[in-house]
């Protein structure tokens, strides 16, 4: 199992990213949360398998087919793995 905080930028707020990222999610069983930053980036948490993990930071890389991804970071996560998924509010 593996959990990873992920920040994703570029052009990712108002294109359906977090609707895609939580589909996505879903559809390879993943937990976590994904929500929109103040800042312009998406910032989420995915916690599961390590290939489902691994295939859905390889896919953030693209989203959803109007966004334009400039980047994706991402850090093991320091807490309790999350349960279920969600879209949280814009921190």
């Amino acid at each position: 199992m593996l959990t990873v905080h992920v920040f994703i930028s570029g052009r990712v707020q108002g294109v359906g990213y977090r609707l895609w990222v939580e589909q996505e999610a879903r559809a390879r069983r993943l937990e976590g949360w994904v929500r929109n930053l103040r800042d312009g980036r998406v910032e989420a948490v995915f916690h599961g398998e390590r290939a489902a993990v691994e295939a859905m930071l390889d896919d953030c890389h693209e989203g959803p087919p109007s966004a334009r991804v400039a980047g994706v970071t991402n850090q093991a996560w320091p807490g309790d793995p999350p349960v279920g998924f969600s879209v949280l509010p814009m921190a």
